[in-house]
């Protein structure tokens, strides 16, 4: 019997019907193992040595592993074709040596394959090799760098920046970049300019636009008209006027095909196109990769989807020109086999790009074996790499110059633009999707992203051809500050930098937000005050690490090291040194310090220029104080006056989105008589009643989301300040049910029961019988005396799970979609798709949860489990064993055990 060893359950399941009774293929879903979430796990000391740990969720997989290979003829290693995958391999051979389960003579092979698919898999098998050394080494240097970043750089953090969760190689970088584009968002001043178009009209009455390009033959740059008066000027100048055609240039132009997908490529156009976040649409492609039941038959449609390579192997090549010829026609296939080459910066070439791994299977073949979502990203994969093997489209591109004497004198030239699509070539098939382009206006370069002049078609145009204006329009306009990045738009970023690699990006991006330093508006990436605080901390203290060169230089060693051009320990001992040199520096730095250096680096942020130029540091209550960073452990950074307490000012970091920067009175309430006044606290604004006396606090009242807390008037004031409000008696109990605004939203209240209610409006015009129903919907949904628990509602059976047990359901709960196997409850992360999960994801989803002691079988307690875990993007957490009471150590050892770094961090895989 030869064993088989796969990462996923989906995957083996397919294998192990193309290879038959003599095989038995095994899932190791993902990682078995991993560095535990304490100090010491990378020990620079001892020559960067690695304490691995088995998860707690691997346990039982790892023992049926063990099991069959003690029986079996041969071990092949068959798991993904990348450096994780390597490592995955490598990891599951040191576990089964130490475990002696490799018995003598055993012939252990790695095999690798880009599709799942019988073809690729038995050529993959008649070529074993070796693991990889280099390959792992460069796994275990990523691995040891995000480590010792996270566990060093966290807790340096936490004690110089209460509040700050985490900082890491990737990440970190990653959030500067979209903390740059939200500073210059920010200093962007916009700038006034003018267009002058006209609307000609040719002897045939033909209308087209020219806009005006250059005066007495000087051309015009975009800011040259500033004002309204000078357009103005113009357009009477142009009114009226003898246009003549005085040149019309033609040239035929040529557009080509894109490359095919790579990792990075398919995110962004999946993110364009079909509104996809990076990490959805990697779990999208996972389950096309794994295999689809088709008709009875279980196949991969797609090629591995973490690559950075845009080559295709040639007989796919062929199948693509053939599909192209056969269905479009021989016109549309390309004069010559299209060969691409990536842009991206440390690209590694030798993986395939992202394809069909059979053309023949088109989108509508396939569409009733797939899901939305997978039929819409499988037509994407499909259409974008049969595109690459198309003829070029072609145009004629017109350009026509039109002179015109002015009224005051001067001549005019206006110009216009056009093209006519003759052959739509690969745009038959596939057209990329577009990114907002930036429209600043740089130091002597015109901004054009706005001219959408060549789309147009022009009628047929000959110099010296009379033309008369059927009006003349002079527009205003302002010149707009760079788009916020999208996820793709940041993904191509850190790609053309070299910043990470294809299997970091969709969890780079999902740790920035879990860790609340971005937020995601409009499919815009917007940093809070939380990552502003994080970046401005590293680069005043820590700049080189998130330095993009540094980042990108690192990144070229690891692959260095992946050809076995460099040793790995080298490339960590060269690093170790000049980090802990970085973070000893800053070690006795007090915390009023690193505020300060703070307050002057995000200044324009938190501190913005007033209007009347007046110093933005003092404070608007006392009027003497500076106002600074300050910060609290429970909510983390804020505004507060240096002048307390004696004056207790406070708003938020970057001030109130509203305007509201100080206390803003609104009149008097009209049973008090107390001044109603409008504050803003380091959770926003809000209402108070008067200032209140002595130790007795004053009525306050949150100002919930929909209300504007800068426009909010006296009669809406009076409203908020007055709740709770009674809405009757029950007629069971003869108690109050009131209704009121809480933390979770406006609700009603009776006997300890809360049931939400749709709007804040609610709260004042709910009546007593809606209350009484809402109340006893909530307590029959709570299993409280009104009523039995109400039944879960399933969302989807996934089937047994693959270790045994009972089978997996994905249930809705009251706080969300989450997945049940044998009592162990896992929630469905934010932003994955309750509909699309399959039983891998719910089985790591499940193992995560029992690493972090869920489930029936909790891990002992001690100061291990007690310490923060690091947070990564690439491997699955695990939860350190509690120690005993470790002995007391020789005084030299002690001495060299106290300069490790503290293991409150949380760290991140991918930075």
């Amino acid at each position: 019997m030869n064993v088989v060893i796969v990462e996923s359950a989906a995957k083996a399941k397919t294998i192990n019907k193309y290879l038959g009774s003599n095989y038995k293929v095994l899932a190791s879903f993902g990682h078995v193992r991993d560095l535990p979430s304490k100090d010491g796990s990378v020990d620079p000391e001892q020559d960067f040595s690695m304490t691995w740990e088995i998860d707690q969720g691997s346990k039982k997989i790892i023992s049926e592993i063990t099991e069959a290979v003690k029986k079996a003829d041969k071990l092949i290693l068959a798991t993904d074709p990348d450096r994780e995958g390597e490592a995955i391999s490598w990891h599951l051979l040191d576990i089964l040596e130490k475990k002696k389960a490799l018995k003598k003579g055993l012939s252990v092979e790695r095999v690798a394959f880009n599709a799942v698919t019988k073809d690729a898999i038995l050529a993959a098998l008649a070529a074993p090799r070796q693991i990889d050394e280099p390959l792992v080494d460069a796994y275990l240097a990523r691995r040891a760098l995000d480590y010792l970043v996270g566990f060093t750089l966290s807790p340096v953090l936490w004690r110089k920046l209460p509040g700050a969760r985490s900082a890491g190689r990737v990440q970190s970088v990653a959030l500067r970049l979209v903390c740059d584009r939200e500073a210059e968002i920010e200093a962007f001043r916009t700038d006034e300019y003018w267009t002058i178009e006209a609307t000609l009209v040719t002897g045939k009455s033909e209308e087209f636009p020219a806009r005006l390009h250059a005066i007495e033959g000087t051309t015009l740059k975009k800011l040259d008209i500033k004002d309204e008066t000078t357009a103005t000027e113009i357009k009477r100048a142009l009114e009226k006027g003898a246009f003549r055609v005085v040149s019309v240039e033609s040239r035929d132009v040529k557009r080509n095909p894109y490359a095919p997908f790579a990792t990075s490529t398919l995110q962004m156009d999946a993110s364009r196109k079909l509104g996809f976040s990076a990490k959805q649409t990697m779990q999208v492609a996972q389950r096309l990769y794994e295999g689809i039941d088709v008709g009875g038959e279980t196949v991969g449609l797609i090629t591995y989807m973490r690559t950075d390579g845009v080559t295709i192997i040639p007989e796919a090549i062929n199948a693509i020109r053939g599909l192209i010829a056969r269905d479009y026609s021989q016109k549309y296939v390309a004069p010559f086999v299209r060969e691409y080459k990536t842009k991206a910066k440390n690209a590694q070439e030798a993986h395939e790009a992202i394809r069909p791994t059979d053309v023949k299977r088109t989108p509508a073949s396939v569409a009733r074996y797939l899901d939305k979502d997978q039929a819409r990203l499988y037509e994407l994969i499909w259409k974008r790499a049969v595109a690459s093997q198309m003829a070029s489209a072609e145009f004629k591109q017109t350009t026509a110059d039109i002179e015109v004497k002015g009224r005051d004198g001067k001549t005019y030239t206006l110009r216009a633009t056009g093209s006519v699509e003759k052959f739509d070539g690969f745009l038959k098939v596939y057209d990329e999707g577009r990114d907002d382009k930036i429209r600043v206006v740089e130091k002597g370069k015109e901004d054009t992203a706005d001219d959408e002049d060549s789309n147009r078609r022009l009628p047929a145009l000959a110099e010296g051809d009379a033309l008369t204006d059927r009006g003349i329009e002079a527009e205003q306009h302002f010149t707009q500050p760079p788009p916020r990045y999208s996820e793709a738009t940041l993904v191509k970023k850190m790609e053309e930098l070299g910043i990470g690699r294809p299997s970091t990006y969709a969890s780079t991006l999902a740790v920035l937000q879990e860790r609340d330093y971005v937020r995601i508006d409009k499919k815009r990436l917007i940093p809070e005050d939380k990552g502003r605080l994080v970046i401005a901390f590293l680069e005043s203290f820590f700049k080189k690490y998130v330095e993009f060169d540094f980042t990108a230089d690192l990144e070229e060693k690891l692959d260095l090291i992946s050809a076995g051009d460099l040793e790995y320990k080298i490339v960590l001992r060269d690093f170790w040194r000049d980090f802990t040199a970085a973070v000893n520096e800053i070690k006795d730095l007090r915390v009023g310090d690193v505020l300060e250096a703070l307050n002057e680096l995000l200044g324009p942020h938190v501190f913005p220029a007033k209007e009347d130029g007046s110093d933005p540091r003092l404070c608007p209550k006392c009027g003497t104080g500076r106002l600074s960073l300050k910060i609290s452990g429970k909510s983390g950074a804020f505004i507060g006056c240096g002048n307390y307490p004696d004056c207790k000012y406070t708003r938020q970091l970057s001030g109130d989105a509203s305007g509201v920067d100080g206390d803003r009175e609104l009149g008097f309430d009209p049973d008090t008589g107390l001044p109603i006044l409008v504050k803003s606290g380091r959770f926003g604004p809000y209402l108070q009643l008067g200032e209140g006396e002595g130790d007795e606090k004053p009525k306050r009242s949150s100002i919930p989301k929909g209300i504007d807390a800068a426009n909010i008037d006296f009669e809406k004031a009076v409203q908020l300040l007055s709740l709770p409000r009674e809405v009757g008696i029950h007629p069971e109990t003869g108690t109050p049910i009131t209704a009121g605004l809480g933390r979770y939203g406006p609700f009603v209240q009776h006997d300890g029961t809360y049931a939400n209610v749709e709007s804040i409006e609610d709260v004042f015009t709910v009546g007593l019988n809606r209350a009484v129903t809402l109340l006893a919907e909530k307590r029959a949904g709570k299993g409280g005396r009104f009523g039995r628990a109400a039944a879960k509602t399933v969302l989807k059976e996934l089937g047994e799970h693959p270790g045994g047990g009972g089978k997996i359901q994905v249930l809705d709960g009251k706080y969300g979609p989450y997945v049940s196997h044998d009592k162990v409850n896992a929630t469905v992360p934010k932003g994955m798709d309750p509909a699309t999960l399959t039983v891998d994801d719910a089985v790591r989803l499940l193992q995560e949860r029992i690493a972090k002691g869920g489930g029936k079988k909790k891990p002992a307690r001690g100061k291990a489990a007690a310490k923060a875990k690091p947070e990564k993007a690439e491997s699955k957490p695990v939860k350190a064993k509690a120690k005993a009471p470790a002995k007391k150590a020789p005084a030299k050892k002690a001495a060299t055990k106290a300069k490790k770094p503290a293991a409150k961090a949380k760290a991140s895989a991918n930075g």
